[in-house]
């Protein structure tokens, strides 16, 4: 597990590109600890160096930023807390959070505290949607949503297994919910229905009785809908307990860790995830300087990057830090980034979001060849 903070810790995090005199205020929130720990890295990570490479260009409105660490160990509770904490600290805006179930009530803190926020992965689809119909314009995301992420995984299952019995399983958080549901419903438009839809603890250790009911029921295909510390056990639990079914997950598999927990098993483990910008080459330089700090921006480093530059870019633009003078300037351009070119809707999400259908083997995902 890589070096985390105390929970509920919101702490001032000193970079060497950030004086002492700074004089904004961002955040970068997320699971520090806890078992999603590996995530928040990759967010504070990516928050971190962009913090470092804005303020080397001459900061903000000719201002430099400070960057504030908040951990909600993807707990709803802690990450009200967070917010509550960014709000009293005076932040103008939040790269946050990872979990949807986090992301979600502190978007509503944030919008009372006047903070732009921009998730790096929290893609359920209330997110946006919810804060458009309460008219929160301040909430935006550098990833996709559930129901593209779903309809992937969905179309991709019904081309390649179209037969198979198929268990949709879910942790009950928003984040596995709603993405299990989402590609339940493209499965059951496909016309395939599913053969088992259940949820399952994400705290659990030990999940024979749930492969016990999936042996019964003959499961060709495990769509995961959760996190990947379960996912890892379940499907290590799987081959231990002579069941052949192939997984199916999402992106919150991609991390190294998932390999490292699950071991061989994890071999052939299906996921979807946006294009994988670290291998794009346009961006060789950045990740150099990521790797030379001793760190591999693996999985939503660089989406959490994309996120501080875009608004970095956006406040630039607006001459302000004021969240709707920034919102309004995201909505109104372009951003290029390390993830791509940015275009936000009206709701905060980017517009044509891609993701694609990735194959676990050795350790490593690598992209499967369309």
């Amino acid at each position: 597990m890589k070096k985390t903070y105390g929970a509920l810790a919101v702490a001032a995090i000193a970079l060497m590109a950030t004086p002492a005199f700074a004089q904004i205020k961002i955040g970068s929130a997320g699971p520090m600890t806890g078992a999603n720990a590996a995530f928040g890295e990759q967010l504070r990570r990516g928050a971190m160096m962009a913090v470092e490479d804005v303020n080397a260009a001459g900061g903000v409105n000719g201002q430099k930023l400070e960057l504030v660490i908040g951990d909600d160990a993807c707990d709803p509770k802690q990450a009200t807390a967070v917010a509550n904490k960014m709000v009293s600290d005076k932040v103008v805006f939040v790269a946050g959070h990872f979990c949807s179930g986090s992301s979600i009530p502190a978007s509503d803190i944030y919008k009372e505290g006047k903070i732009l926020q921009i998730t790096p992965a929290s893609t359920n689809i209330k997110l946006t949607d919810d804060a458009f119909t309460k008219g929160n314009t301040t909430v935006f995301r550098t990833c996709g949503r559930d129901d593209v992420q779903g309809a992937t995984v969905g179309a991709y299952i019904l081309k390649n297994f179209k037969n198979a019995k198929v268990a949709v399983l879910h942790d009950k958080s928003p984040y596995g919910k709603g993405v299990a549901d989402e590609t339940k419903k493209a499965l059951n438009k496909g016309g395939l229905k599913e053969a088992m839809y259940e949820a399952y603890n994400d705290t659990d250790k030990d999940f024979t009785a749930l492969i016990n009911k999936m042996k019964q029921a003959k499961i060709d295909i495990i769509v995961l809908g959760g996190y990947h510390t379960a996912g890892a056990l379940i499907i290590k639990q799987s081959k231990e307990q002579g069941l052949a079914a192939k997984m199916v997950g999402f992106d919150s598999l991609e991390t190294a860790e998932f390999a490292q927990l699950g071991g061989a098993a994890t071999d052939g483990v299906l996921m979807s995830f946006p294009p994988k910008v670290e291998d794009d080459p346009k961006n060789a330089a950045l990740v150099k300087k990521f790797r030379d700090a001793k760190y591999n921006p693996e999985g939503y480093t660089l989406f959490s990057y994309a996120a501080v530059k875009a608004w970095a870019d956006a406040a630039n633009k607006a001459k302000s830090t004021d969240a709707a003078k920034v919102a309004a300037a995201l909505r109104g351009g372009k951003f290029d980034s390390a993830v791509g070119v940015l275009e936000f809707d009206q709701k905060g999400d980017i517009k044509n979001p891609v993701y694609d259908i990735y194959i676990w083997k050795d350790g490593k995902s690598a992209p499967i060849k369309k």
